[in-house]
Parts: structure tokens; sequence; C-alpha cells
């Protein structure tokens, strides 16, 4: 089990994300529509910059990490059932996860 405080901190970072996704978002499309005119001012362009960087740290998605729904192990991440490999293959063999069954040959 992953210690409660790095779960929370992790829980902390996502929520940031997704509040400042929107404004990201706009300015990054404000970057992209800059770049892509006939008239680019790099001036403009380092003003938009500034702006993306007075956002919080934590905001950017590049910051998240996925962990484990039950034990918050932040390696062996299946993303397809949200769960580490060592829950998955306990639920698997307990026949939880529905259609997976544990292979034998």
């Amino acid at each position: 089990m992953a210690k409660t405080s790095v779960v929370a901190r992790e829980k902390k970072r996502r929520k940031a994300v997704q509040k400042y996704a929107a404004k990201r978002a706009e300015l990054k499309e404000q970057m992209r529509q800059l770049k892509s005119s006939d008239d680019f001012n790099p001036a403009d362009a380092q003003a938009i910059a500034e702006q993306l960087q007075k956002l919080p740290r934590n905001a950017s998605p590049v910051r998240l990490h996925n962990r484990c729904a039950l034990t918050g192990r932040p390696r062996g991440y299946l993303r397809t059932f949200g769960v580490c490999r060592n829950v998955f293959r306990e639920l698997a063999v307990e026949g939880k996860i529905p259609g997976v069954r544990k292979s034998s040959w």
C-alpha cells in the first residue's frame, strides 16, 4: 500500500489539472493560431508563453502519474483495468473481472 500522503498529492494534482484544463487549452490554441498566421509577432508569443508559465506547475497533465485504484501502487499499472498487476492477478483468480480468467496450458 502506498503512503496516503502520496496518493492524496496525486488526487490534488488531478483536481488542479481539471481546474485549469480549459484555460491551458485556450492559451495553447491562441499560440497555435498565432504561429500559423501570416503576421507572426514574437512579442505576442512571448506574452502567451508567460501566461502559460504563470499557471501552477501541478496544473500540467504531464505531472500526473497513473496509480492503482486499490493500493496506490505507481508501477505495473494496467490502464484497461485501472489497477496494478498484483491486484489484477488477485481479482482475476477470484473471478471478479468479467471476461478474464487465469490461463493454463
